[in-house]
C-alpha cells in the first residue's frame, strides 16, 4: 500500500516536471544536459524529466525607470536627470545565453549612457532639445543591447532638476528676454506710425486745401466738449477771401 502511494507520488512528480504551459507572451528557452536546444512556446511544452531545463522569458514591453543621475553639463552646471526606457525581448535565446540578468544590464547601460550623452550638452539644450536628445539616447542604448536580443523602442527624459540659484537666473533671463521683445515691438510700432505720419504729411503738402479741411474737421471734433474754452489757430489763407471782399 505504501509502496503504491510512493510510486504514484513519484510518477506525479515526473509528470509535473514534464509538462509546462506557456502563455501567449511567454517563451521557454530549453537546455538539454546544459546545451541549448531551442525556444519553445507558447502553449504546451513537454520536457524530458531530469534532463531538460526550461527558462521562461516574457516578450512583453518592459518599462525601465532610470534613477536620477548627477550630471555636469558642458557649461559646468550640475543637474540631476532621470528618464524612462521602454524595451522588449526580441531573441529569448540570446537574452538567456548572452547576458546573466538582461533587465539589470539594460538598466546599467541606460544610466551610463544618460550620464555620458547629457554631459555633452549645455543646460539650454537639455531644456529645449529633448526630442533630439531622446532619439539619440534610444539609438545608442539600442545599439549596445542589440547583441543581447533586446530592442529599445523609446527613451524619454522625465525630469531635469536644476539648482535653485540657477532657476532664479533662468527666471531673470526670461524676464529680460520678455522686456527686450516688448521694447522691440514698441519700437516697431513707433517706426510704423512715423512712416504713416510722414506719408500723410507728404500727401497734405501736395494739396494745401486739405490742410484747411483737416483744421475744420479737428475743430468739429473738439467742439463736442462744451466744458472748455478752445483757442484754435486759423490759417490766414482761410479768411483772406473774406477780408478782400470786405475791402
Amino acid at each position: 500500500m505504501y509502496l503504491l502511494i510512493g510510486i504514484l507520488i513519484f510518477l506525479l512528480i515526473i509528470f509535473s516536471s514534464m509538462i509546462r504551459i506557456l502563455r501567449e507572451y511567454e517563451r521557454g528557452v530549453v537546455f538539454r544536459l546544459g546545451r541549448l536546444i531551442g525556444v519553445k512556446g507558447p502553449g504546451l511544452v513537454i520536457l524530458i524529466p531530469f534532463i531538460d531545463r526550461m527558462v521562461k522569458v516574457s516578450l512583453r514591453i518592459v518599462t525601465l525607470d532610470v534613477p536620477p543621475q548627477d550630471i555636469i553639463t558642458r557649461d559646468n552646471i550640475s543637474v540631476s536627470v532621470n528618464a524612462v526606457a521602454y524595451f522588449r525581448v526580441m531573441d529569448p535565446a540570446k537574452v538567456i545565453t548572452e547576458v546573466e540578468n538582461y533587465q539589470y544590464a539594460t538598466s546599467q547601460i541606460a544610466q551610463t549612457t544618460l550620464r555620458s550623452v547629457l554631459g555633452e550638452y549645455e543646460l539650454d539644450d537639455l531644456l529645449t532639445k529633448r526630442e533630439m536628445i531622446n532619439h539619440r539616447l534610444q539609438k545608442i542604448i539600442d545599439e549596445q543591447t542589440d547583441p543581447w536580443g533586446i530592442k529599445v523602442s523609446m527613451v524619454e527624459i522625465k525630469h531635469v532638476d536644476i539648482p535653485e540659484s540657477m532657476r532664479r537666473a533662468i527666471a531673470r533671463q526670461a524676464e529680460a528676454e520678455r522686456e527686450r521683445r516688448a521694447k522691440i515691438i514698441h519700437a516697431d510700432g513707433e517706426y510704423e506710425a512715423a512712416e504713416k505720419l510722414t506719408k500723410a504729411a507728404e500727401m497734405l503738402a501736395k494739396t494745401p486745401i486739405s490742410v484747411q479741411l483737416r483744421y475744420l474737421q479737428t475743430l468739429t471734433e473738439i467742439a463736442t466738449e462744451k466744458n472748455s474754452t478752445i483757442i484754435f489757430p486759423i490759417p490766414i489763407d482761410l479768411v483772406t477771401p473774406f477780408i478782400n471782399k470786405e475791402r
